[in-house]
């Protein structure tokens, strides 16, 4: 995912600078920033993490936990989108979609016997509802810049928080996760006016804010004070 990005950087500088050294030419579209409200759909890839605060070093029964590190994953969204045009700069927009996205936590514990590990999958079906204000460049020809922030609720479908964990066997203990969460938004884009609609690049980090765990005493939530979730999203828009 971290290739793509930077490759993703390269083709916007490049778009961006052939963009500002066109010389004029005739505007594909040139009333759609002029009308109040439209619409369009988004697909993108994303890529999950968690965001993890240790407890203290304890001992767990006869076992010490040595390493404990959350991986990431990569995903896919599909979405829709409305906006409303404040001005010529502004727009407010509601982008709600479904991702699909997976995270791990990779645990080291040290025990009498030697060194065990754990790996635990966690999989998400989330539903978002990101409430967005785009801040857009001055068009040059059929191309403009934006930079794009605000909030989301998501609502993660997969959730397990309060079912029942009473395995004796470590490797069928699972780390549960609440329903609910909620996070904060920056990213930027580029925008392509075509003939008959525009067509963006959009990179945006989700952050969020809530202590999603759910704390119910096992060998591999104990030693978690909080966990939170993080995402990167990169998508492609189509909006007439």
């Amino acid at each position: 995912m971290h290739k793509y990005k930077f490759i993703l950087f390269f083709a916007c500088f490049a778009l961006i600078s052939s963009a500002f050294s066109q010389k004029a030419t005739t505007k594909n579209l040139p009333k759609f920033d002029h009308r109040f409200i439209h619409f369009g759909f988004l697909i993108g890839g994303n890529s999950a993490y968690f965001v993890l605060d240790r407890q203290p070093p304890t001992v767990v029964g006869a076992d010490t936990l040595s390493v404990l590190e959350p991986n990431s994953a990569s995903g896919f969204n599909l979405g829709i989108i409305s906006a409303m045009h404040l001005n010529q700069y502004f727009s407010l927009r509601f982008t709600p979609n479904l991702a699909f996205s997976s995270r791990s936590l990779e645990y080291t514990f040290q025990t009498r016997a030697g060194v065990k590990k754990y790996t635990k999958d966690i999989e998400s079906t989330l539903i978002n509802f990101p409430l967005n204000v785009k801040y857009k460049s001055a068009r040059v020809n059929n191309f403009s810049a934006y930079i794009i922030f605000g909030a989301a609720y998501s609502l993660d479908l997969a959730a397990d928080a309060g079912a029942e964990n009473l395995s004796f066997n470590p490797n069928d203990v699972v780390v549960k996760l609440k329903r609910d969460d909620y996070m904060g938004q920056l990213g930027f884009g580029t925008d392509f006016y075509l003939q008959y609609f525009k067509f963006g690049i959009e990179l945006k980090m989700s952050y969020g804010i809530r202590d999603l765990l759910d704390h119910d005493n096992t060998a591999f939530s104990s030693p978690i004070e909080r966990l939170r979730s993080k995402m990167f999203l990169l998508s492609l828009t189509f909006e007439g």
